[in-house]
């Protein structure tokens, strides 16, 4: 799979446009637990992923973190370029939850692309709005929500994301994607396992009544 066909507008960019991007691109293939991105002052450029998994997420002034969205096989990460977005007014962090394939296009072409190209600008905007309502999402859950149901819904989306029931994660990182302390997620994996939704083992949660956990979430 070659990046053009990754690439959703190339085909409404100009000839030296494409040129452009393809003689600054860069190919990175990076491990699974790799921090890409911290922050403004690391304006690495726009990620598009190959293949594999990343995490975007805030951390607090006391370092406790809280996943505002995940990407995917063909996403495309905006806010690793965010010096070129005048609107971003917070860091976001992104690091790799699994190995994984990407292109980048600098910051540098990728803004004169957006000055040049309607097709881009417009695509760029589309980008924003779509994670816009992701962190609007993600504030309606944190403040709404108990954290039963949140745990609840997690674990049935890292589910569906891993296609297994039973996922290989530690009570520390489910903390880290809802922006809670570990020994709360630990109570609540613990509560549910008394109920018999989910079975508990050293770094191992298997979910034993999805069902359950569906009825706990929309409750």
């Amino acid at each position: 799979m070659e990046f053009q066909s990754c690439f959703p507008i190339w085909d409404k960019i100009s000839e030296a446009q494409q040129k452009s991007i393809l003689d600054s691109l860069i190919f990175r293939q990076i491990k699974k637990g790799t921090v890409l991105y911290s922050g403004k002052e690391d304006c690495t450029g726009l990620f598009f992923i190959k293949s594999g998994q990343l995490r975007a997420y805030i951390l607090s002034e006391e370092g406790r973190e809280i996943t505002i969205y995940r990407l995917f096989d063909w996403d495309i990460c905006l806010f690793s370029a965010s010096c070129i977005l005048r609107s971003i007014q917070f860091d976001v962090c992104i690091e790799t939850e699994k190995d994984t394939e990407l292109w980048i296009i600098p910051a540098k072409i990728y803004r004169q692309l957006m000055e040049q190209s309607a097709a881009a600008a417009n695509y760029t905007n589309e980008i924003m709005a779509a994670r816009f309502s992701e962190v609007m999402w993600l504030m309606e859950q944190t403040m709404w929500k108990s954290m039963d149901k949140r745990v609840a819904a997690f674990l049935l989306e890292e589910a569906a994301i891993e296609n297994s029931n039973r996922l290989n994660i530690t009570h520390e990182t489910i903390a880290n994607h809802l922006g809670t302390h570990r020994e709360v997620v630990t109570r609540m994996l613990r509560y549910f396992q008394g109920e018999g939704m989910v079975k508990l083992s050293r770094g191992v949660t298997e979910l034993l009544d999805e069902q359950k956990l569906k009825q706990l979430k929309n409750s």
